[in-house]
């Protein structure tokens, strides 16, 4: 199998460095993790949304399905969050990714059942927090990130350079990143691996709606909004919901208002029913540059190919020129 080493996948024993976001109900299964580990890369199971039962068989479906590195993204502000952690521990995941808390809740533990413990973070102060507290490695996360994206709104590029020189840890880059040029980017920026949402989004494994994978083919780069300001922000796609929360916001209506705008609006309207102008259609920038829905394993197979020719494309330093480098 082709490898494409760095500290993450060192750190982490996959063959690549692509990391397949957790996302709530898309990823809220065991078909499209399972076809990101076998392919090499680090495949997610997004915990948040999922009753204990559904997880409990989900974990078990990937345990059994494969013998790579697999992962979970526990959100640790979601309801029952403890009991998750205590039924993540009996799985024994070998990666959780964690997210929206603090590291000291579950680091220990994990780590004492031979886990990997990977942080979201979106800033530089997060990431020097979380790297004090004892993380193995780093999910830096971007402005231009379907879902939550970090409050002051820094873009991917200047975020992860950031945080790649103020820690030491391995980082992983995640916002507005849909193909291999993306990926070499990122590190050559200093991240280790990318994280790839909306792009799997658009995958024959996801388990979202026809019509949800339709609007993100069919958004341009310039085709998302966010909205929610004070509510928890997130990055969708423009749609009725996001019309009428940023005609709230620019009229300067009261927060009661907006608040139950917001949250009559949900991702399981989108991503189960279909509902792809009343709920919310997350996706990140990256939608733009997303023109198919593949198998999952034919997706990381194109971002290597992508990844190689980018650098491949890359010019040389020619040291012979006659020019000196200052």
């Amino acid at each position: 199998m082709t490898r494409i080493e760095t500290p993450v996948t060192r750190l982490l024993g996959t063959d690549l460095p692509i990391v397949q976001a957790g996302m709530s109900w898309a990823s809220s299964c065991s078909a499209l993790p399972l076809a990101v580990s076998n392919a090499g890369g680090l495949g997610v199971v997004a915990a948040g949304p999922m009753r204990l039962p559904d997880l409990d068989r989900t974990l078990a479906e990937v345990a059994a399905g494969t013998d790579k590195p697999w992962a979970v993204n526990l959100p640790l502000y979601r309801a029952g969050a403890d009991e998750v952690i205590d039924l993540l521990l009996r799985h024994r995941p070998p990666v959780l990714i964690a997210s929206q808390g603090g590291p000291r809740r579950y680091l220990d533990r994990f780590h004492d059942v031979g886990a990997r413990c990977l942080h979201v973070v979106a800033g530089v102060e997060h990431a020097r927090k979380a790297a004090d507290a004892g993380v193995d490695a780093l999910v830096v996360v971007g402005a231009e990130a379907g879902g939550h994206p970090p409050p002051a709104m820094v873009a991917t590029s200047v975020l992860v350079r950031a945080v790649a020189r103020a820690v030491s840890l391995p980082v992983i880059a995640s916002g507005g990143i849909a193909d291999g040029a993306g990926l070499a980017a990122m590190l050559a920026l200093g991240a280790g691996a990318a994280q790839f949402g909306t792009r799997f989004l658009a995958s024959v494994e996801a388990t979202v709606h026809d019509a949800y994978k339709r609007a993100v083919l069919e958004a341009g780069v310039d085709a998302t909004r966010t909205v929610g300001r004070g509510l928890g922000v997130i990055r969708a796609l423009d749609n009725d919901f996001t019309a009428r929360m940023l005609e709230l916001e620019a009229a300067g209506a009261e927060e009661a208002l907006r608040r139950k705008i917001f949250q009559a609006s949900t991702l399981k309207d989108a991503a189960l029913h279909g509902d792809v102008s009343g709920g919310k259609v997350e996706a990140g920038q990256s939608a733009g540059l997303v023109d198919d829905v593949l198998p999952a394993a034919e997706i990381v197979a194109k971002i290597v190919r992508e990844y190689r020719a980018a650098r491949e494309a890359l010019p040389p330093i020619d040291d012979n020129s006659g020019s000196r480098l200052s």
